[in-house]
């Protein structure tokens, strides 16, 4: 793999407390997670990122760390997350881990000490003010759940920032100090073997918080000091942050206004989701072409990363109020369904109320679109949502492996529900029925992945939406590089379609279609290719010598 391997990754993410359960608690752990690499290895990913494996209360679901140098003892030890490390390398497959350092947990010892006196050491670790800040209630990540940003402390006798709960105090990143610390955390789950981080809240970490003053300073210049650092310690380990901002925001999370590339490796495709999700349920290839056409220039090794589900809400907050509506109209009838008034607590397949054809189009797609495809747990298997949880662990279920009790994830009482009724349940839903089905979804997805893989264009090389007169509801795009050019028809309509694309028959050489959602006639001089109803086509204009 080359040294920007992250160019040509499949990242699977998941909730190492709901992967697997090995010594029979409830809880998945590291030892479960090992025992199923194999089955991570056929589906073809080759990086794991795990979502927050410190120490924590457990108020926001591992995002409240009280020590960032140690593992969530549920989960297993140090001595198991390293074999972990180890078995995963030995099957090709890279591990990131998340970094959240925005902010700490309440009860982690730097703040306690903070609180218990001015004089403590960690006092200016955290965001203070003496007086009730005029932007207190501005800025809440988490509206109808938060009702400010600053909270009177009354141990401290001051108010302290926090962006997200009032239980995660935030970090002060105007310190050197603080600085300092992250740069050894960072180095010491690099010396472990961790092959980057998920960092979470990125513009708030930069962003150098001053009381009243709702747009405080931000310094860029420390993501180059961080991306300088890990890559002393580890020459090909990545950065790849969460930054959910303007679009003409984004390049200065790649790199400096020069042009080089010095700050993150990766960022998550934002903009690009909401329209992939506007652009399906309109049925209209429209909004993804637009921000094709207009998504900033990357400096060398930038790269985005693409998905459709994480463990989040879908942020429909970049799209118009017009534009949310009809997605909420399409996919989030129900209040139940929505979050924050911004976002959809559904899975995928729910939302496509289940078809088939439907949610290969969609994930065909994603994974055909410049970047590097993120796949969120279950979604291989079509697992659905339980609304009846709150918030986002409407998403945050169990995996579901097979028949047996609590779909094999455990057999003790699992931490939080399995699904287990409705067309969605573990008895109707689980890898282990879907193994045993060559037309199943999970054998898809392994055979997209595999494909892909075989395409290093698409995460390395340049994507184009194809300009000309199509059908209604069909988009085609296609990716250059050094490897060949591919071209890809998808089909957003219930209509079935015939495409021209005789135009590009000059350049391609033995042209043939190596992936589809069902068998089509000879490509021949592409002139009349057809497509069904939601149907895909990847066809292989030429390879290189």
């Amino acid at each position: 793999m080359s040294e920007r391997w992250y160019t040509e990754s499949v990242i699977y993410c998941l909730d190492v407390e709901t992967f697997q359960d090995s010594d029979g608690d409830g809880i998945g752990d590291f030892q479960g997670l090992i025992g199923r690499l194999d089955y991570l290895t056929r589906l073809g990913i080759n990086c794991l990122w795990l979502h927050p494996i410190h120490p924590t209360p457990g108020r926001d679901d591992g995002y409240d760390a009280t020590d960032f140098y140690g593992v969530d003892p549920r989960l297993g030890t140090l001595g198991d997350f390293a074999e972990l490390l180890h078995q995963a390398a030995n099957r090709g497959i890279k591990v990131i881990i998340d970094l959240v350092v925005n902010h700490t947990s309440d009860e982690h010892p730097w703040f306690q000490s903070a609180v218990a006196s001015k004089d403590s050491p960690y006092r200016d670790w955290f965001v203070w003010s003496d007086t009730e800040p005029a932007d207190r209630h501005q800025g809440m990540v988490f509206p109808g759940e938060q009702s400010e940003t600053w909270t009177y402390h009354r141990k401290a006798r001051a108010w302290y920032y926090h962006r997200f709960y009032d239980f995660q105090p935030d970090l002060n990143f105007a310190n050197p100090q603080v600085r300092a610390e992250i740069k050894k955390v960072l180095a010491f789950w690099i010396q472990l073997g961790v092959a980057g981080f998920r960092m979470d809240a990125v513009p708030f970490i930069i962003e150098l918080t001053e009381p009243g003053n709702p747009e405080s300073p931000m310094d860029f210049d420390y993501l180059s000091e961080l991306r300088q650092h890990v890559q002393w310690r580890r020459g090909d380990a990545v950065l790849l942050a969460e930054a959910n901002v303007e679009p003409e925001a984004l390049p200065q999370y790649f790199g400096d206004p020069g042009g080089s590339g010095n700050r993150i490796h990766m960022l998550f495709d934002f903009m690009l989701n909401g329209r992939l999700v506007l652009a399906l349920a309109r049925q209209n290839p429209e909004p993804v072409i637009e921000w094709l056409r207009t998504t900033p220039k990357l400096p060398p090794g930038g790269q985005w990363a693409t998905f459709l589900r994480n463990h989040d809400e879908i942020d429909l907050s970049r799209l118009t109020a017009e534009q949310r509506e009809d997605v909420f109209t399409e996919f989030g009838p129900d209040e139940n369904m929505r979050l924050y008034d911004r976002g959809i607590r559904r899975r995928l397949g729910p939302m496509l109320g289940g078809d088939r054809r439907r949610l290969e189009l969609a994930y065909s797609l994603q994974f055909s679109l410049r970047g590097t495809p993120v796949l969120r747990y279950g979604e291989e298997i079509g697992m659905g949502e339980d609304l009846s949880q709150v918030g986002r662990y409407a998403i945050r279920t169990p995996m579901q492996w097979s028949y047996a009790t609590n779909g094999g994830f455990s057999e003790a009482p699992p931490i939080r529900p399995v699904i287990s009724a409705g067309p969605y349940g573990y008895k109707s839903v689980n890898v282990t029925a879907q193994r045993h089905d060559d037309q199943s979804l999970l054998a898809w997805f392994e055979r997209m992945i595999r494909t892909l893989r075989e395409s290093p264009e698409v995460g390395g090389g340049t994507c184009t939406a194809i300009d000309q007169p199509l059908p209604p509801g069909v988009l085609v795009h296609r990716a250059d590089g050094p490897t060949g050019t591919m071209v890809f028809l998808h089909n957003l309509g219930p209509e079935a379609a015939t495409v021209d694309l005789s135009a590009l028959h000059a350049e391609a050489h033995h042209p043939n279609a190596v992936f589809a959602d069902r068998d089509y006639p000879e490509v021949g001089d592409l002139s009349a290719l057809d497509l069904g109803p939601y149907g895909y086509r990847w066809i292989r204009l030429r390879r290189a010598s």
